[in-house]
């Protein structure tokens, strides 16, 4: 049998052992205070919740968490250069943001890329931290939203 669009809509976190949400990502960094003034620079909110090795913020549409951790709690191998996989933040102007990062201080990772014929369009810089900061213009992102009321 055919599953339909709807069906993915009605299925409950008990039908699946699925992916729910996304709930926090972090980036790692040499120098802590700094990386945290960057980033409470640019999002323009102070963290909400600090302590020696983390600081962690709260942003968007749904309060997901930033957490940014002293480098010197990382797994053992992790990789100190940018790049694995990405996670995507929504961003509303996705040219402007890509800008303002770049003015920050960031570096060039992946050019604003549109991805098909549909809208969605995507980006990515490296922090001054070595993090991959990557964004999103998501048109699904925005009907979702708008759906919510």
């Amino acid at each position: 049998m055919a599953s339909t669009q709807e069906d993915h809509l009605t299925t409950t976190p008990e039908d699946h052992a699925a992916l729910r949400g996304f709930a926090t990502i972090n980036y790692w960094a040499d120098d802590l205070p700094a990386a945290t003034r960057w980033y409470a620079d640019l999002l323009g909110i102070e963290p909400y919740f600090a302590r020696e090795g983390y600081a962690e913020f709260r942003l968007g549409d749904t309060q997901d968490e930033l957490g940014i951790i002293d480098r010197r709690f990382a797994p053992p191998g992790q990789p100190t250069e940018p790049g694995g996989a990405l996670m995507h933040w929504h961003v509303d102007d996705l040219p402007g943001t890509y800008q303002t990062l770049l003015d920050r201080g960031a570096t060039p990772y992946q050019p604003p890329t549109p991805r098909g014929d549909t809208g969605f369009v995507t980006a990515a810089v490296v922090d001054p931290f070595g993090n991959v900061l990557a964004i999103m213009y998501n048109p699904h992102y925005v009907e979702v939203l708008a759906a919510r009321g």
